[in-house]
């Protein structure tokens, strides 16, 4: 029905960069908001950034202005450019999109509204 899938994460050493890419898909209506986090074992999953279907940002703190959201509407996409990276920006980081999306039954369809999460896409920094 709807799926996200998360790419472009890997081994980088510290002050490198990369680039990761979002993709929604499916029988799609429109995305509202959508957002990174990230995730390493025994912590929460935390707010990395985030941005509205109108291209409003937001950044937490830690980023520093290392990190740049986009997205490209026309393909259900979103980007994270990380750059200056840092051991603690190791994790696995997840993709969040607000979808609308049709349901579609043997005799009906209807449209439903929720949040989606990617499969996660594993980035690690280190020497």
């Amino acid at each position: 029905q709807v799926q996200l899938v998360e790419s472009g994460g890997g081994f980088v050493q510290p002050g490198g960069s990369l680039r990761l890419s979002c993709s929604a898909s499916g029988s799609i209506i429109s995305v509202g908001d959508m957002g990174w986090y990230r995730q390493v074992p025994g912590n929460q999953r935390e707010l990395v950034t985030n941005i509205t279907s109108g291209g409003s940002t937001n950044y937490a703190s830690f980023v520093k202005g290392r990190f740049t959201i986009s997205r490209d509407n026309a393909k259900n996409t979103m980007y994270l450019e990380m750059s200056s990276l840092n051991p603690e920006d190791t994790a696995v980081y997840y993709c969040n999109a607000d979808v609308t999306g049709l349901i579609r039954y043997s005799n009906h369809r209807s449209k439903k509204r929720s949040y989606y999460w990617g499969q996660g896409t594993q980035v690690t920094v280190s020497s």
